[in-house]
């Protein structure tokens, strides 16, 4: 059995995660916002469920819980840093200090909590890293630039990562939700505010869309938290796991036309070479 850390653990896709990993006996360390959220957590299975309060933005905090968790419950073998927000808004309409709060959370909470768990895996020689993305860090839609832009920014951390790490038999997994029926576009949605009626045609039903389909959404928690412990016991696990068929055709679309463009473009892109060049990943 295996010691798991997961942020961000009071619902959605977290909460399943941790609900799974339990009914397959692991022990679960979660962290939660709010003290209310501590002991619910914690009756889920008394012994193995263990609730931390955290703020994934306060570094030190951060640290602190790590270390306290790896010297009284155990070594972390696997994180899944979930911890994280959406932000709705076109980009022109979006203040710069809700972007920086995106990112924050989004990106450097991850970031904080890798970098904490990392020294234990890698002195230990094993240990799963694993962090929520979304379909919108290897795709981008309109109307959600801040969340996909913090999105893509932690796949690529994770993708570098993965790479530096493997040597110390660590793997580093990003997963790549598509909807899943949470609250994640309801009431955990942060959305800014509308100030420019240019942006009333695109935005006014892409917005009005995401809330309708909040509740009806098409990924199921349960089946999302399965496929994440069975990558768990392979030798080679993935680098990326895409989870639900809209996440799949979505990315699949966005991937082509990065592929077209490069296509498109190939000629002109050669021009700017030095003729005597180095050539990256070249004898």
């Amino acid at each position: 059995m295996k010691t798991f850390l997961i942020t961000g653990v009071s619902s959605g896709l977290g909460r399943a995660f941790a609900q799974g990993a339990l009914d397959a006996g692991h022990t679960v360390v979660g962290t939660v916002r709010r003290q209310a959220d501590l002991a619910p957590f914690e009756a889920l299975a008394p012994g193995r469920a263990h609730a931390r309060p955290l703020d994934v933005t306060d570094d030190e905090a951060v640290s602190s819980v790590v270390k306290e968790v790896e010297s009284t419950v155990g070594p972390i073998d696997v994180l899944i840093a979930n911890a994280g927000y959406g932000l709705e808004g076109t980009f022109e309409e979006t203040p710069l200090s809700e972007v920086r709060a995106q990112f924050a959370t989004n990106v450097f909470g991850a970031a904080a909590t890798i970098q904490a768990v990392l020294p234990g895996m890698r002195e230990r020689r094993r240990g799963h890293i694993l962090a929520v993305t979304s379909m919108g860090g290897l795709m981008a839609v309109p109307g959600m630039s801040a969340y996909c832009g913090s999105k893509f920014a932690l796949e690529g951390l994770l993708e570098s990562l993965g790479k530096e790490v493997a040597a110390f038999g660590v793997h580093v997994t990003a997963i790549e939700p598509g909807s899943f029926r949470t609250d994640w576009a309801g009431r955990s949605m942060t959305r800014s505010a509308r100030s420019i009626s240019d942006y009333d045609a695109l935005f006014g039903p892409i917005r009005e869309a995401r809330l309708k389909a909040s509740g009806n959404q098409l990924g199921n928690p349960e089946k999302a938290a399965a496929a994440v412990l069975r990558i768990l016991d392979v030798p080679e696990p993935p680098a990326h796991l895409v989870l639900g068929s809209d996440a799949l055709r979505l990315i699949a679309a966005g991937r082509q036309a990065v592929d077209a463009d490069i296509r498109e473009w190939e000629t002109l892109s050669r021009t700017t070479d030095f003729p005597d060049g180095h050539q990256i990943g070249a004898n």
